[in-house]
């Protein structure tokens, strides 16, 4: 039945809300090697710069929304992936 904000703060999860939250933690993940590999190559002329401002925003519109909700599955993987593209981009400018 949800999240118990009690003292102890047990993690009680429904099955909604164990595949929601499955699905934050693939999908912030799979930006992981993407990070690595800019960062190790130092290369990022094949990112599209277009597609990362689209898809930054797009991340940051879902943080809000899972804010305003106070989904915590929707924000910490919004949070986490906001972060991780927002390096993506920055190498981009960067390297690119």
């Amino acid at each position: 039945m949800g999240i118990n904000y009690g003292r102890t703060m047990k993690m009680n999860l429904s099955p909604v809300e164990l595949i929601g939250s499955l699905a934050a933690a693939l999908t912030t993940v799979s930006f992981v090697p993407q990070v690595w590999k800019v960062w190790h190559t130092k290369h990022a002329a094949d990112i599209s710069l277009s597609m990362y401002c689209f898809f930054t925003l797009g991340v940051a519109l879902w943080l809000v929304y899972g804010i305003l909700l106070v989904a915590w599955p929707i924000i910490i993987a919004n949070g986490i992936t906001l972060l991780l593209a927002g390096v993506v981009m920055v190498m981009k400018l960067k390297f690119g």
